[in-house]
């Protein structure tokens, strides 16, 4: 718990830190995580911990969260860890583009990696990096960091872009009193969902799951 803890934290005030000043996070939601954030510490290390999470889980927050377990999962949400060579985001672009770029940033705001987007076609695209930085060392395992995406058109003119985390929830945590999801590397409030997909099962004896097909898509 306490090396989720530490890692939701670094998640958290990177995102905050490297959030595109022309859409920024919502007021009131970057308010509230400044307080979670300012009190999980404590809540944590005490008995109010079990207190608020029998809480929750009575009220039905925790039990709900729950359901998202097992499905895939799209985010607005960009913060990662890097870790066993690699980190992974998604990235969605409103039209085809004449140019796109990606920006890997660390906890520090500063562009350690830059490139041109492996897919520039309208819709959503997978982007995995494999750490190598500008100055050409390689990212350490453990690191947390961001992606951003830029594109424009044949006439220069900017094209609806955003960075995102997507993939298969594996599990639910409380901070606060409010729940958050674990999605691969990445610890993400649940209010940041923007699509959710149930996983098919292979229509076969051993109902073996194949986590790379969705097939129902819900409003989150």
């Amino acid at each position: 718990m306490a090396s989720n803890f530490e890692t939701f934290l670094t998640l958290l005030t990177t995102q905050m830190k490297n959030q595109d000043p022309l859409s920024p996070l919502d007021s009131n939601q970057f308010t509230a995580q400044l307080t979670q954030m300012a009190g999980v510490e404590q809540q944590l290390l005490t008995n109010d911990l079990l207190t608020s999470l029998l809480k929750a889980q009575s009220a039905g927050g925790l039990d709900n969260a729950s359901n998202y377990i097992g499905k895939q999962v799209t985010a607005a949400w960009t913060a990662t860890e890097f870790n066993d060579g690699e980190a992974t985001w998604a990235y969605e672009l409103g039209k085809d583009a004449d140019k796109a770029t990606l920006q890997v940033v660390d906890s520090k705001g500063a562009v350690v990696w830059e490139g041109a987007a492996p897919d520039r076609s309208s819709g959503l695209h997978t982007f995995t990096w494999d750490g190598k930085m500008k100055d050409g060392s390689t990212a350490e395992d453990g690191g947390v960091y961001t992606l951003k995406v830029a594109a424009t058109d044949g006439a220069g003119a900017k094209i609806d872009s955003q960075a995102l985390i997507q993939g298969r929830v594996t599990g639910v945590e409380m901070y606060n009193g409010a729940p958050y999801l674990v999605i691969g590397k990445s610890i993400l409030p649940l209010s940041t969902v923007i699509s959710l997909n149930e996983i098919a099962a292979q229509a076969n004896n051993d109902d073996t799951e194949n986590p790379n097909v969705p097939t129902e898509e819900a409003a989150a």
